[in-house]
């Protein structure tokens, strides 16, 4: 599978941010970086602090991705199942099931 393209990166960078602003505001922002089909996907915390959240496969389409946990007890990433039962989906779940973990909220 290529790379995505500029296009889409643009938008899964934009897309996780507005639902950042909206569902997990104790954040103040995300950062996605890209390398190959994977997008790293970190927390900007208020102390300025990053948190890794998340690794997302791309597919071939901009709607859904893979999903992978930032485990920090081994320092990378594993494939991961989200709430839906799948592996792959919106990455707005992805964010959510990251985000619940990491920040301590059981209801995302």
């Amino acid at each position: 599978m290529p790379a995505p393209p500029a296009s889409t990166k643009t938008s899964l960078q934009q897309r996780l941010t507005a639902h950042a602003h909206q569902r997990w505001p104790q954040l103040d922002g995300v950062d996605v970086r890209f390398r190959g089909v994977f997008a790293y996907v970190s927390a900007r915390l208020p102390d300025g602090d990053r948190l890794p959240l998340m690794r997302l496969r791309y597919g071939g389409s901009a709607a859904r991705w893979g999903f992978a946990i930032y485990l920090a007890s081994k320092d990378g990433y594993e494939d991961s199942i989200l709430p839906t039962g799948f592996t792959a989906g919106a990455p707005e779940d992805a964010l959510d099931t990251a985000c619940g973990l990491y920040l301590d909220d059981p209801t995302a």
